[in-house]
């Protein structure tokens, strides 16, 4: 073999291991599937954990809990689930799609009635929804949303959800919930405590009561297709490490009843 094929093939075996090197470097993606009300609180918790786990890249899809349950159930690529609700992540379980030793209970979370910042609306009870000036309350989706199923179940321990239904906007999310109060498309909204925590162009007018409602739990669970159980077992456990629930207490989460 002459001495230019013997180099030839010298750079052809480094490139190779260059080539392998770098695939090797990759980041492994985790993709994390999240009621829309963590936003905040996870892109912060997202930027702590990368600058520790700089093998890792956290990708996030928010949603309502129902509709990121329904994808999951279609066979979207997803490692990891937060719900808003324990209906969503029972029914995943309940169909083998997550293990019940691979969930927990994360989060806590309230009910509160937002108004926009310059509303004079004399909001004492849940009852005063029913006020004139008050034309359009916005709540999620009774059945995909689990804030407004909250909502929903509140109103009908109240007598109100018969009374409001000519009033009521409905929103895909509680995030759209909060931009319809945000921009005076609605004069009033029910929302978590933690979405109104988030917004300067909103004030909380009212909790609502908390034996209207189940209480607030948020769980999370590994999806079983995961290809990254371990990177994805990680994150999981982090987020139930004192330092990531400080950041979700930051934005008004608190433990699981």
């Amino acid at each position: 073999m002459n001495l230019r094929k013997k180099l030839g093939m010298l750079l052809l075996a480094i490139a190779a291991l260059l080539t392998v090197s770098a695939c090797s470097s990759k980041p492994t993606e985790v993709i994390v599937s999240a009621a829309a009300s963590l936003t905040d609180a996870l892109k912060e918790i997202e930027a702590v954990y990368e600058k520790q786990q700089h093998k890792v890249d956290l990708q996030f899809n928010f949603g309502a809990s129902g509709a990121l349950q329904q994808q999951i159930e279609q066979g979207a690529q997803v490692d990891l689930f937060v719900s808003a609700a324990e209906k969503n992540m029972k029914a995943l379980v309940d169909k083998g799609m997550i293990s019940e030793s691979d969930r927990t209970n994360l989060l806590g979370n309230e009910l509160v009635v937002v108004v926009p910042q310059n509303s004079t609306a004399a909001i004492v009870s849940e009852s005063d929804l029913q006020l004139p000036e008050l034309k359009k309350i916005a709540i999620g989706i009774p059945e995909s949303v689990p804030a407004g199923s909250y909502a929903k179940e509140a109103f009908t321990a109240g007598q109100l959800w018969e009374p409001l239904q000519n009033k009521l906007v409905q929103a895909k999310d509680v995030r759209q919930v909060l931009n319809y109060v945000e921009t005076g498309n609605a004069d009033a909204g029910i929302v978590y405590k933690t979405d109104a925590l988030s917004s300067s162009k909103v004030k909380i007018a009212l909790a609502v009561n908390p034996a209207h409602y189940s209480p607030i739990i948020y769980p999370i669970g590994i999806v079983s297709e995961t290809k990254h159980k371990q990177e994805t077992e990680a994150f999981y456990e982090y987020l139930q490490s004192p330092e990531a629930l400080d950041i979700f207490k930051k934005y008004g989460f608190s433990a699981p009843q």
